[in-house]
């Protein structure tokens, strides 16, 4: 599947919530919470053909140190943040994530069509 956009998130939960909103094929990479230098290798190998990249963290303590080693891989990368009412991307509501997604140029899914939009 042709992508000219990818996303690192931290785990498989908010790459599985992103991709409910999603209306445009977006890679999805996830660090699973971790980072280190073979991981950003190879996450440098995964994205290489990506025009676009964002990252998509938590808005705790961990989210926040790993968008900062992010951010010195991939000084490029656009940051997409979730309220920090809600702390991390897997608990903020899927219309929520929409509005953050669509903000920033992705297509989304509309409102009725996803059963459980909006309830996160």
């Amino acid at each position: 599947m042709d992508h000219e956009r990818a996303i690192i998130v931290e785990g498989k939960t908010d790459r599985e919530r992103l991709r409910k909103v999603l209306a445009e094929p977006v890679l999805i990479v996830c660090t699973y919470g971790s980072y280190s230098a073979e991981k950003a290798a190879h996450l440098e190998e995964q994205l290489e053909e990506e025009e676009e990249i964002y990252i998509f963290t938590d808005e705790d303590d961990s989210g926040k140190k790993l968008r900062s080693q992010l951010q010195e891989d991939f000084p490029n990368a656009t940051h997409l943040h979730t309220q920090a009412l809600y702390a991390q991307v897997a608990h903020t509501p899927l219309d929520v994530l929409a509005n953050i997604l669509e903000r920033a140029g992705f297509s989304v899914v509309g409102g009725n069509e996803e059963s459980d939009y909006g309830r996160g």
